[in-house]
């Protein structure tokens, strides 16, 4: 959970790098709390909830795909990959479960050295 919360602390960091864990512990978060809040909002009948959530974590979401791309030596713009259908998603995808770049890069020092 805190790396779900530590993500949230730093709602609009785009500087800097981010382990694999941080980012992957954010999605596992991410889609729980997005589920449970789909299960509520489809027992009351209202989906304002899912999307009001959905809406709040899309910039630290951003972010932190943005200091993973940091860690693997890759630019943000990286991002926009994903506008290629599945080729680019995939790569997207290798991108994310990469193992970071070891030691000092263009963006920051190594977190697992921290």
């Amino acid at each position: 959970m805190e790396w779900y919360l530590g993500v949230l602390k730093q709602y609009a960091v785009f500087r800097g790098r981010a382990r694999r864990k941080e980012y992957w512990m954010f999605i596992l978060f991410n889609i729980l709390v997005a589920l449970a809040l789909a299960v509520v909002g489809a027992l009351i009948g209202n989906m304002l909830l899912s999307h009001l959530y959905s809406l709040a974590v899309l910039v630290p979401g951003l972010a932190v795909a943005v200091r993973r791309l940091h860690d693997t030596n890759r630019s943000g713009w990286w991002l926009l990959i994903n506008l290629i259908p599945l080729v680019g998603v995939l790569a997207f995808l290798y991108f994310m479960v990469s193992e970071g770049e070891r030691g000092a890069n263009r963006f920051g020092e190594d977190p697992k050295g921290a």
